[in-house]
């Protein structure tokens, strides 16, 4: 997606990584390298119309390093595959220009299998960011220029990217309604009602977490967290900043389904979340996309399903964790829908791969709908997670293979 508007991570960063990367030029790609410039690599490959790059995260020789095949890509679609063989310390690598981010991948633990993400850049200087590495930041280069594809199935896609935008529009719209709602019912005091108004607000972020996380605060510092709406939003009690403190939609949900009472500090942190989501609302209003972006998003949604939902991890006190799960399948569905018209010519058996997998997820998800229950989703508690946690995974991944190749496929159609 574009926008002139600096984006980063929920992760918090450490600052010296991100030390003079100011002069970065146009978008971003991928990789980093513990070894800075020991020995040059050869340029990466084209296969299939889009350059290929391995990243590979390693604790070899006693430091971790992010080591990338390729120091310079030509310009036009390049896809990463990125390898966590057996680093505990880098979990995320990132494409970098200057300090906004094109492409990255989250929660990298060791041992998972590669992901993949495809990203169009055009000529410059980029850097490939992996914090937690022992040399965190490294140039790569893209040479020449991309073209820009156009006619026949482009036009298709592009339009699909239009009517995507419009839908994140409308969602982070109606966040702002459903918050409003939210702070309506802290500051009457009436934890039953604030349940509910939490529990109906949380959807809207959830899916599309992936095109408005990590957006900085106009004038804010992009190498701390003081400004990263993403953290002041939406950050969780496991990944806390103590420079920043607790905020957003966690820290209330703590007092309202852990403490079950509203104080002055309950008040105060739901109208902060309330000026803050509306600042989010602003800035994400009018971005742009192309079609690799939707793609990409689709797969972050579903990895932050296996990252954070299936495990209990995001909503800790209130259990909801399965309404937001059904929000990120919805948002990445949506994402999908858009760039169906366009996929079908370019690939239609992957196309109707996906479709039979986002439907299998959905009919999954269905024994756990509960009218009567908060967001209409059973709690997703410790003993409901112990039994059913693996059946819902499998689903997930099954829909997440097919779903990580679409990317390349739309950056690369003619």
């Amino acid at each position: 997606m574009q926008s002139h508007l600096t984006r980063r991570p929920r992760t918090v960063r450490v600052a010296a990584g991100l030390a003079g990367l100011a002069g970065a030029v146009a978008l971003v790609a991928s990789g980093c390298s513990g070894d800075g410039d020991a020995s040059a690599k050869p340029d990466a490959t084209s296969s299939g119309g889009a350059a290929k790059v391995d990243v590979t995260l390693t604790a070899a020789s006693g430091s971790d390093a992010c080591e990338l095949s390729a120091d310079s890509v030509p310009a036009g679609p390049v896809t990463f595959t990125v390898t966590n063989k057996d680093s505990a310390a880098i979990t995320e690598f990132e494409i970098l220009s200057g300090d906004r981010i094109v492409g990255e991948k989250e929660n990298l633990a060791p041992g998972l299998a590669p992901v993949t993400f495809t990203v169009t850049l055009g000529g410059g200087t980029y850097q490939a960011y992996c914090p937690g590495a022992q040399t965190d930041t490294v140039d790569l280069t893209v040479t020449g220029e991309a073209a820009t594809p156009t006619g026949g199935v482009q036009d298709v896609l592009a339009q699909g990217t239009t009517t995507y935008g419009a839908y994140v529009d409308s969602q982070v719209a109606d966040m702002v309604t459903a918050i409003k709602a939210l702070q309506a019912a802290v500051d009457a005091g009436d934890v039953a009602a604030a349940q509910k108004a939490y529990a109906a607000a949380r959807p809207f972020y959830e899916k599309v977490e992936s095109d408005v996380a990590g957006f900085v605060l106009p004038g804010s510092d992009p190498t701390d967290n003081t400004g990263n709406l993403d953290y002041l939003v939406d950050m969780r009690a496991s990944n806390l900043d103590p420079a920043v403190g607790w905020h957003g939609f966690h820290a209330v949900e703590r007092d309202l389904f852990e403490k079950k009472a509203i104080s002055a500090d309950t008040e105060k942190l739901a109208a902060e979340l309330t000026a803050n989501v509306t600042k989010l609302s602003d800035l994400a209003s009018g971005l742009t996309y192309k079609p690799e972006d939707l793609a990409n998003g689709a797969a972050g949604l579903l990895e932050e399903v296996q990252a954070n939902k299936i495990k209990g991890e995001e909503e800790k006190y209130s259990h909801l964790d399965l309404v937001d799960f059904a929000a990120n399948v919805e948002g990445a569905e949506q994402a999908f829908a858009n760039l169906e018209p366009g996929l079908e010519t370019i690939d239609p058996d992957l196309t109707k791969q996906v479709t039979t997998q986002f439907d299998a997820v959905k009919q999954t998800l269905t024994a756990y709908e509960d009218p009567s229950a908060l967001g209409g989703y059973k709690a997703w508690t410790p003993e409901l997670r112990r039994a059913d946690a693996a059946k819902l995974s499998q689903a997930v991944q099954a829909l997440q293979e097919p779903l990580s190749r679409i990317a390349e496929k739309v950056a690369t159609a003619q």
